[in-house]
């Protein structure tokens, strides 16, 4: 993937080598997280500039930040790991982009954060109907804000779930052993990255890997088997990709990565 940004170019970053000091740089630097501040900061002076009053862009805001945990969810649990993306050509790519590659690589954070071409739109398309009902341009303007702000921290605490590093606070502990469990034991639940509650809701929480079975998938996502030989495409563009073979070797050990433990994180 192209960085676009020269602080990152010929770069590699791997979580599970790197610092919180380091984290905070690569975050800072990264073209999709200076995109998301810009336009965090020109929605905002659309809100300044189009408001009649305060109240319906803080509602707007309010709203986007009640149902944003909720969306996460839905988006992670029956988009990202529905087996239909990768069965048709014209999505194929996009599915190892956005979420086969960080399962088979979990610590490249090239494959973490979100590409822009998915991530603005999806933005765009659930906020801005929101605000719009709430408060018309201005309200429309705050619930973009909100769902950056949201994303950009959403993006970071998936950064630091897969660093070496503990977190001091109880629940940002939880989170992260919640996230790697879903990872390294079973994708078949813990869906929830800044939030546990839908996964409670939704009954697709567990605190303990040994609560439940491990799973045979939990790095291909079940593309695997006869599913990789009917729908040949997400193979084909990760024969000679870099990612792919990283997981190849975090796997059988060679690489120094073979993951981290849910229950010791």
């Amino acid at each position: 993937m192209a960085t676009g940004l020269s602080l990152w170019a010929g770069r590699k970053y791997h979580l599970n080598k790197m610092t919180l000091r380091e984290l905070l740089f690569a975050y800072f630097t990264h073209h999709s997280i200076l995109i998301y501040l810009a336009l965090i900061v020109g929605s905002l002076w659309l809100v300044v500039t189009s408001a009649e009053s305060a109240g319906p862009p803080l509602l707007a805001a309010l709203v986007i930040v009640l149902i944003y945990p909720l969306v996460e969810y839905l988006l992670h649990r029956y988009l990202l790991h529905s087996r239909l993306l990768y069965r048709y050509r014209a999505t194929a790519a996009l599915w190892k982009r956005v979420h086969y590659d960080h399962h088979q690589n979990p610590n490249d954070l090239r494959v973490l954060f979100g590409a822009l071409y998915t991530s603005l739109p999806t933005i765009f398309f659930i906020a801005t109907p929101v605000g719009w009902l709430i408060g018309g341009l201005a309200g429309a303007a705050a619930a973009c804000a909100t769902a950056l702000v949201l994303f950009s921290l959403y993006e970071f605490c998936h950064c630091v779930q897969h660093l070496p590093f503990t977190p001091r606070y109880e629940w940002l502990r939880a989170l992260k052993k919640h996230h790697l469990s879903h990872h390294f034991h079973s994708e078949q639940g813990n869906f929830g990255i800044t939030s546990m509650i839908w996964d409670r809701v939704f009954a697709t929480l567990y605190r303990r890997p040994q609560d439940v079975p491990r799973s045979a998938t939990v790095h291909n996502l079940g593309y695997a088997g006869p599913e990789r030989e009917f729908y040949p495409w997400v193979a084909e563009l990760s024969a000679d990709d870099a990612t792919f073979a990283a997981a190849r070797r975090r796997r059988a050990g060679t690489d120094g990565t073979a993951g981290q433990d849910p229950a010791s994180a």
